[in-house]
C-alpha cells in the first residue's frame, strides 16, 4: 500500500479517477495475425531453420508454422543474446514489419514476444512501464470506478481503454467514437469538479445580515439592471445565513455596475460594519467618492490609504481602503469583507484581511469582485469552490467601433483625434514599452512622446513604474487631451470624457487586456472608437476581437486561441490540463457533471 502511495505521489494524482484518466498512448498488440499483411506489423509463429553470420550480420531463416512458408530476417547489430535466442530448431512468436522481396517474405530484426496473444497498454508517464501497468491492474475495475461516482457505461469506456480485450477494441480506442469522446469529456469534468468541491471549506458567519436596501435602491438617480438586481438578491440570500459565511465572487464586464452591488452589500450588512479593499489609491478614492455620493447620509464612510485618511475608520459603517488596511492594528471586527479586483492582491493579503475580521471559527461574509470576464464554462467549474455571479450587461448600451489599423491609416487617425479633442473629448494611446527595445518592432513611450507633444497640447505621459502615475491620471482627467501610457490604465480610474483609444502593437496583448483597455472609452454612453495598431499582415485573433463587444464572449474567444488546456483552479492558476474537455465549447459536459455531483450530494 505504501509503495502504491509513493507511485501516486510521483504521478501527482490524488484520486482513482485521476489514475483512470491516464489512458494508454498506444498498445503493443501481440495477438497472432490471422493473415499475412505485407507492409504492416505481423505477429507470427515461426521455427528457426538456419542461423549464420555473414559480414558481421546474423541471418536467420524461419519456417512459418501456420502456412509452412519461408521467411528470412537480418539482425544488423547482432549480439550473443540474438545468437542464443534464435538457435536452430527454436520456436518463437516473432513480431515485425513484413515485406516481400523478389517473391520471398522478409522481416527485418523481428522481436521474440514472450507475452503472446495479448494487447498490452503503453503509458507515457514518469513511472516505469511495468509500474504503471501494475497500478492500473490493481486499482482499475468497474466496481471501483462506479464507487467513484461513474455509471456502468462510463466505467466501461475507461476499462476498455486500459484493458482492450481484442483488436477490435484496440482499434475502437484509437479511433474514438463521438459517444465515447462525450463520455471522456464528462468524466474529466466530473473528476475536476469533484476535487474542487472537496477543497471548499465553509465556516459559520459572525452575524446573519439582513439590512434594508429597498430605500437605497429607490433613491438612486438611475435604475439598476435586472442582472444587478439578481446578484444583489443572491448576496442577500447568502448573507442572511449564520450557519455559513458567504463566499461569493462577482464577475462583471467593464462598466457593468459592480460598484452599486458593493454599496448594496454594505447596506445589507448595516448596522454591522463592512470593509471594502481596492488594489490602488485611485480605485479606493473613486469607490469612496461613489459611496459618499450614493449611500444614505446615515451610513458613515471612511477612507484608509497610505498618507491619507478620511473619517474615523474604527466607528465607520463602511471602511474603504487599500492594502494600508492590513497594517491597522485597531481595525474593527467587521461582518462583511469585500475585495475589489481581488486577483491583484496576493492570497496572503486576502487571507490577512479575512483573519483580521474573524473570531475563532466564525468568519465574516466575503465578497470578491473582478472586472475581468471569464468564460461561462470556467465560472461553472469554479462555482464548486466559491459561489459565482456573472454580470454581462451594462446599465447603458455602449457604442464603440473597433478597427484594426496599419501604418497607412495614421493620417486618418490623426484627423480623427483632432476631431475628438475639438469636442472636448479625450484620447488614450497605449504603447507596449516605456523605453526602446530591439526585440519589439514598435516605438516605445519615450520615443513616441515627442511626436504627440509637437502636434497637440495637454499631452500627459505615465506608466506602471511611474511613482506619480495616480496624480498624473487625476490631472489628465481634469485637463488633458491625450494620455500616453502603458497598460497601467487597463483597470482603474473612470475617465468619462475618453472616447478614443489606440493600442500600439495590439497583437502582443491578450484579448482580456484589450477588452479592458477598450472598456476605458464610452463610459457615459458617448460614441467611441478603439483602434488596434499592428504591423502584422493579417491577424485573425484581432479581427475576431474587433467584431465582439461582450466580455464573456471575448473570454471564450481567448480560450479558443489559447487552446483551453489551462484553467483556473479555484481562482489560482494551476496548470490543469484536460485531454478531451474543451473549456471553450463543452458547456454541456460540465453541466451534466454538475448535475451528477448535485445528485451525489442528495444521496449522501
Amino acid at each position: 500500500m505504501q509503495e502504491a502511495r509513493e507511485l501516486f505521489k510521483k504521478l501527482k494524482i490524488r484520486t482513482l479517477l485521476d489514475l483512470a484518466l491516464i489512458v494508454p498512448v498506444s498498445y503493443k498488440d501481440t495477438t497472432l495475425s490471422a493473415d499475412l499483411e505485407i507492409g504492416k506489423i505481423n505477429t507470427l509463429e515461426a521455427k528457426v531453420e538456419e542461423a549464420k553470420y555473414i559480414g558481421g550480420k546474423l541471418h536467420v531463416h524461419f519456417k512459418l508454422l501456420r502456412t509452412g512458408r519461408k521467411l528470412s530476417s537480418v539482425f544488423f547489430h547482432a549480439t550473443p543474446y540474438h545468437h542464443k535466442t534464435f538457435s536452430i530448431g527454436s520456436c518463437h512468436i516473432i513480431q515485425g514489419r513484413l515485406e516481400i522481396y523478389k517473391g520471398y517474405l522478409q522481416m527485418s530484426q523481428p522481436k521474440s514476444i514472450k507475452e503472446a496473444g495479448k494487447i498490452i497498454p503503453v503509458y507515457k508517464t514518469v513511472l516505469k512501464e511495468d509500474e504503471m501497468r501494475s497500478l492500473a491492474a490493481r486499482y482499475l475495475n468497474e466496481k471501483n470506478l462506479c464507487d467513484e461516482g461513474l455509471e456502468s457505461l462510463e466505467a466501461a469506456i475507461l476499462m476498455r481503454m486500459h484493458f482492450p480485450k481484442n483488436k477490435e477494441e484496440k482499434l475502437h480506442n484509437e479511433r474514438l467514437l463521438a459517444q465515447d469522446l462525450m463520455g471522456l469529456k464528462f468524466i474529466e469534468a466530473y473528476n475536476h469538479l469533484k476535487k474542487l468541491r472537496g477543497k471548499r471549506m465553509d465556516f459559520p458567519a459572525l452575524h446573519a445580515l439582513q439590512g434594508e436596501i429597498d430605500t437605497f435602491i429607490q433613491n438612486l438617480p438611475f435604475s439598476l439592471t435586472s442582472e444587478q438586481y439578481s446578484v444583489i438578491e443572491q448576496i442577500q440570500k447568502d448573507m442572511a445565513r449564520k450557519d455559513k459565511a458567504a463566499k461569493r465572487m462577482v464577475v462583471g464586464d467593464v462598466g457593468s455596475g459592480k460598484t452599486m452591488v458593493m454599496l448594496a452589500g454594505a447596506m445589507i450588512a448595516y448596522p454591522y460594519q463592512s470593509i471594502l479593499m481596492a488594489p490602488t489609491s485611485l480605485l479606493a478614492l473613486q469607490l469612496y467618492e461613489e459611496a459618499c455620493k450614493y449611500l444614505p447620509k446615515k451610513i458613515a464612510v471612511a477612507l484608509v490609504m497610505q498618507g491619507k485618511e478620511e473619517g474615523e475608520y474604527q466607528k465607520a459603517d463602511l471602511i474603504i481602503g487599500t492594502h494600508a488596511l492590513l497594517y491597522k492594528e485597531d481595525l474593527p471586527q467587521v461582518a462583511l469583507v469585500m475585495v475589489d479586483e481581488q486577483h491583484r492582491f496576493g492570497s496572503k493579503q486576502r487571507q490577512r484581511l479575512e483573519q483580521l475580521a474573524s473570531r475563532e471559527e466564525k468568519k465574516p461574509h466575503y465578497l470578491q469582485f473582478s472586472a475581468t470576464p471569464i468564460p461561462r464554462t470556467q465560472a461553472m467549474m469554479e462555482s464548486e469552490l466559491i459561489d459565482m455571479s456573472l454580470i454581462a450587461t451594462t446599465p447603458f448600451e455602449k457604442e464603440i467601433e473597433t478597427h484594426v489599423i496599419k501604418k497607412q491609416d495614421i493620417g486618418n487617425l490623426l484627423g480623427h483625434i483632432k476631431e475628438e479633442i475639438a469636442k472636448r473629448h479625450q484620447v488614450l494611446i497605449v504603447y507596449p514599452l516605456v523605453q526602446q527595445s530591439s526585440e519589439v518592432p514598435y516605438q516605445s513611450l519615450e520615443e513616441a512622446r515627442g511626436f504627440w507633444e509637437e502636434r497637440f497640447s495637454h499631452v500627459y505621459v505615465t506608466h506602471g513604474k511611474d511613482k506619480e502615475k495616480e496624480e498624473i491620471l487625476l490631472r489628465f482627467r481634469e485637463e488633458g487631451n491625450i494620455l500616453l501610457a502603458t497598460t497601467v490604465v487597463e483597470v482603474g480610474i473612470s475617465l468619462p470624457r475618453l472616447t478614443l483609444v489606440v493600442v500600439v502593437g495590439a497583437e502582443r496583448l491578450g484579448l482580456a487586456t484589450l477588452h479592458q483597455l477598450r472598456g476605458r472609452v464610452g463610459r457615459n454612453g458617448l460614441k467611441s472608437w478603439c483602434y488596434l495598431y499592428s504591423n502584422a499582415e493579417k491577424n485573425v485573433r484581432l479581427e475576431r476581437f474587433a467584431q465582439t463587444a461582450n466580455g464573456f464572449e471575448i473570454a471564450k474567444l481567448d480560450l479558443e486561441f489559447r487552446s483551453s488546456g489551462d484553467i483556473l483552479d479555484g481562482t489560482i492558476q494551476s496548470g490543469q490540463k484536460f485531454r478531451w474537455l474543451d473549456l471553450a465549447s463543452d458547456e454541456e459536459s460540465i453541466q451534466l457533471a454538475k448535475n451528477r455531483l448535485a445528485k451525489d450530494k442528495v444521496k449522501s
